[in-house]
């Protein structure tokens, strides 16, 4: 997200449109929505996209009223092909572009990348929330989570101050996010932790400083904190207004889904993720072999076997 937004403020975008990408991107990729739906609920599906398109349009708002543009410039937007850069959108006519590749080719490139590129980026991050959310439901008491992180104003803010340092991808979030809504955090509590945890950490937090400035990142902070916040007292009280029980929609997905759709979906993940863990552990072990194998290393670890070994000191000529 954060090379995206310097290349847009590179291109002339103001920096209430980089803050609104910042949010937005994060907060509400396909990826997350498809997952919410799986994992979550419908209502939960369509709140977050929703709350995370506000939250970017009233940080981007308030970023534009607040700060003062020094310069118009002119946006040139990247052109290339996306299919296999066959040409810059510049030099040649949309036209002619069009006749460079078939259906099928344009098929075939947006398969490869679903199932390369895009899984290969949200992999590791899915397990570990898969993890973290069985690790949260077998070892956390249910009544505990209930007595501190329940509902209300305090949970939400609880979830804020957890969410905002820390970074957790949307990916991951999600099933950490079911997981605690088992547990009996209300779906508001939840909301604020899928927006702000994705969207904020310490580290991106001190890049996008010298981004968009200091001013520009507290309106960022602050935009996140008192929407999602907003917004999550907002979809509780949705919830009872319904008489929908998040828990219980929750817990009754996985039996609804039959276990054959089940063990097939999990064998469909291991095998996509085969290769990607296969590169990293050779990646791994080549940076091993380069480590300990390197002749820095081999000096270090040379001893001499025993004193009858060892080159013979001279002493001064």
């Amino acid at each position: 997200m954060l090379p995206a937004a310097v290349t847009l403020q590179k291109q002339g975008a103001n920096k209430g449109a980089v803050t609104s990408f910042m949010i937005s991107t994060p907060e509400s990729g396909i990826d997350s929505i498809a997952i919410t739906y799986a994992l979550l609920d419908p209502i939960m599906t369509v709140a977050r996209p929703v709350v995370a398109f506000f939250t970017a349009a009233i940080a981007g708002v308030a970023e534009n009223l607040l700060e003062k543009s020094d310069s118009d410039t002119q946006v040139h937007p990247d052109l290339t092909c996306p299919v296999d850069q066959c040409c810059d959108g510049i030099n040649c006519r949309p036209e002619d572009h069009k006749r460079h590749h078939s259906v099928a080719e344009k098929l075939g490139a947006g398969v490869r990348y679903a199932f390369t590129d895009f899984w290969n980026d949200l992999a590791g991050w899915f397990f570990i929330g898969l993890l973290a959310a069985g690790l949260i439901a077998v070892l956390i008491p249910e009544e505990m989570v209930k007595t501190y992180l329940g509902s209300g104003l305090p949970a939400m803010l609880f979830m804020l101050a957890v969410g905002i340092p820390l970074y957790i991808c949307a990916t991951a979030s999600t099933p950490i996010a079911a997981a605690l809504i088992l547990k009996g955090v209300s779906p508001g509590a939840a909301l604020v932790f899928l927006l702000a945890g994705p969207a904020t950490n310490v580290a991106a937090l001190t890049v996008m400083a010298g981004i968009i400035g200091k001013r520009a990142t507290v309106i960022y902070l602050v935009a996140i904190a008192v929407s999602t916040v907003v917004f999550g007292l907002i979809l509780d009280q949705v919830y009872t207004t319904l008489g929908v029980s998040a828990q219980a929609v929750v817990s009754g997905t996985a039996t609804n889904i039959p276990e054959w759709i089940e063990v097939a979906g999990a064998l469909t993940l291991i095998l996509l993720s085969l290769p990607l863990f296969f590169r990293k552990t050779r990646g791994a072990m080549r940076a091993g072999r380069r480590y300990f194998g390197s002749p820095m290393a081999s000096r270090t670890n040379t001893r001499p076997t025993s004193p009858s070994h060892a080159e013979p000191v001279c002493g001064p000529t």
